[in-house]
């Protein structure tokens, strides 16, 4: 591997969503993340091969029921420079795998900790999803039309950028930390304090008096027609972002709008709804790719709107290698990039202990091989 992270060493316990999707980050950057995955159980298949979020890592398989499985797991810890778990709060504690414990073995180890609702608080022990843990923070209420029900953004916001993302910043600035102390901590990342951070702007224009808690009715929410999207006469869209006063004449040029003296103007909340109407009304007179090529000369932030399928395949995406082929499956490169440590390609998720002896050997933990499956034994069943 390569990369700014390159020589670090990850312990990922598996998990789902955010904890993998920080660690692949990790692995992107040239961490050498190491995943401990349960021990097969008959009909279940214990991962997704073709699944992004473990990509570019290595496996072994540790049962962390046996005391066997927790020594290994203990072993490991001592080499590694960050652990990262996604259970509940108190479960690595009742496995003896806790903060404690292993911050005696290794008191330079960060020990990242990534839940719904943090380790403490009286919502800390339920269980929950993505939909949850945003309804909380205050990030689920304003996503939708006005006049109808919150609409979930996918698991977006909790699960991936109040969840993974928040995670991967937090061990960052943990070894930040650590060059200049010595000392290793816990990074306690929740996906409700994550999403409750992406909140941060709206809590601001509130106070300033700029934001309606009537949902779909500001600016950013779909209430203003020169921010939202339209249906197309193929049955496909097109993103709107005409915010300021430049952009929006541009959009009224490019929909041959510019010459109406019956619009109402831009900031007439009054004259929104026939604004939306003779927008909608232009838009679905064309296809998306005719009105891309209409918007393509005009600084007017109008953009089509692409599906996950379509995007690897974007003129933009295609141009900065934005989507990599791995195994078959087109996904999206690492991110961010770098001028002089450039990430190498990912590579394809391995199967649960694939590498157990190789990881064993390159981390100097071969007296732990005794507690868990080699790889011949893997396969085998």
């Amino acid at each position: 591997m390569s990369g700014p992270l390159d020589g670090l060493r990850v312990l990922e316990i598996a998990s789902a969503a955010p904890a993998p999707f920080a660690c692949m980050m990790l692995a992107d950057f040239g961490a050498d993340v190491v995943t401990v995955d349960r021990p097969a159980k008959p009909g279940r298949t214990p991962r997704r091969p073709k699944d992004p979020l473990v990509r570019s890592r290595r496996s072994v398989v540790a049962d962390l029921k046996t005391p066997e499985g927790v020594a290994t797991v203990r072993r490991l810890a001592t080499r590694a420079d960050i652990l990262v778990e996604g259970f509940r709060p108190g479960v690595m504690e009742r496995l003896g795998l806790g903060t404690e414990v292993l911050a005696e073995l290794n008191p330079g180890l960060i020990f990242a900790r990534m839940t719904g609702y943090g380790q403490d608080g009286p919502l800390a022990p339920r269980a929950g999803h993505d939909i949850n843990y945003i309804a909380v923070a205050g990030a689920l209420e304003p996503i939708g039309r006005a006049g109808q029900r919150p609409l979930p953004p996918l698991n977006l916001v909790g699960d991936f950028g109040g969840g993974g993302m928040l995670l991967a910043v937090g061990i960052l600035a943990a070894l930040h930390e650590r060059s200049q102390s010595g000392r290793g901590q816990v990074v306690d990342a929740a996906m409700v304090d994550g999403a409750a951070l992406l909140t941060a702007f709206v809590h601001g224009v509130r106070a300033e008096g700029h934001w309606s808690d009537e949902r779909g009715t500001n600016l950013l929410d779909g209430g203003a027609p020169f921010y939202d999207t339209y249906r197309t006469a193929d049955g496909r869209h097109m993103a709107v972002g005409a915010l300021e006063r430049r952009f929006y004449e541009q959009l009224l040029v490019g929909l041959g709008l510019d010459d109406d003296p019956s619009l109402p103007g831009q900031l007439d909340r009054d004259g929104w709804a026939h604004l939306r109407t003779r927008f909608a009304e232009a838009f679905a007179s064309r296809t998306r790719d005719e009105w891309s090529a209409v918007f393509a000369d005009l600084d007017a932030c109008v953009s089509p709107v692409l599906a996950p399928h379509e995007a690897p395949d974007g003129e933009h995406a295609t141009a900065r290698a934005g989507f990599v082929d791995v195994a078959g499956v087109r996904q999206p490169a690492p991110a961010p990039r770098f001028s002089r440590t450039p990430a190498t390609e990912p590579t394809p998720p391995r199967l649960p202990g694939e590498d157990t002896e190789q990881v064993l050997t390159d981390w100097d933990c071969m007296p732990a091989l005794a507690g868990i499956r080699t790889d011949n034994e893997v396969a085998a069943s």
